[in-house]
């Protein structure tokens, strides 16, 4: 395992279904880093394939033009995922108490996770099983910003800086191998600091990390 038990810690320890009992019908993050965001979708993803939208809310932001055979959403409050216009089917899940997800082996052509991962208290079991349903040389892309519910974040996310981060997702991908290396994308605001303390010009940075399942050797 690669976190440690003091890393997995939150400082909000009660359930999580306590939580997100109530929804929340906002974005999160900018239009910068949607638009960020559905571009690489609009990269990475393909028409007519099965994509599992993990940890998903009231919207996916998926490419508006394309079109899939199957969106399964997960997540843990249910008038989020009924308002989501682009889910085909969803289940309720908390990943912290229950990591084994319902789905079969080798289902799904890829599985996006956006802004959630920093509550995830065992990535590691989350991306085993993430390469247990995904095909040979489907994709997993997790995006995240600098923002975040901080009292629900692990320690070891909210003690890191936004570049360890970085660094900590991609070690989730390699602890599991069957993926193929990480790929990372970082995107900063180019706007000063002292303009970004007074609300000023200031954007979401953007990262992703995200890597495809290895072929199977024949």
């Amino acid at each position: 395992m690669l976190l440690q038990p003091h890393q997995r810690v939150k400082l909000d320890d009660t359930e999580d279904t306590l939580f997100y009992a109530y929804p929340r019908f906002v974005t999160h993050v900018d239009n910068n880093f949607i638009s960020q965001l559905t571009n690489l979708y609009r990269q990475e993803l393909k028409p007519n394939t099965k994509i599992l939208d993990l940890m998903s809310s009231w919207v996916s932001h998926l490419p508006p033009e394309m079109k899939f055979s199957h969106i399964e959403g997960h997540g843990m409050n249910e008038e989020e995922l009924k308002k989501n216009e682009r889910l085909d089917h969803y289940f309720l899940q908390n990943l912290n108490s229950n990591m084994q997800l319902p789905l079969e082996n080798e289902d799904f052509d890829a599985v996006l996770c956006t802004v959630s991962i920093q509550y995830l208290q065992y990535p590691e079991a989350i991306f085993m099983e993430i390469a247990r349903i995904l095909k040979p040389q489907g994709v997993a892309i997790f995006t995240f910003s600098n923002r975040m519910f901080y009292q629900k974040a692990i320690t070891a996310w909210r003690d890191a800086t936004d570049r360890q981060r970085i660094f900590l997702t991609k070690s989730y991908f390699q602890s599991v191998p069957e993926f193929d290396t990480p790929e990372v994308i970082v995107q900063q605001p180019e706007t000063p600091n002292f303009l970004q303390m007074l609300g000023m010009g200031a954007k979401d940075p953007f990262y992703a990390v995200y890597a495809r399942k290895k072929s199977i050797d024949l």
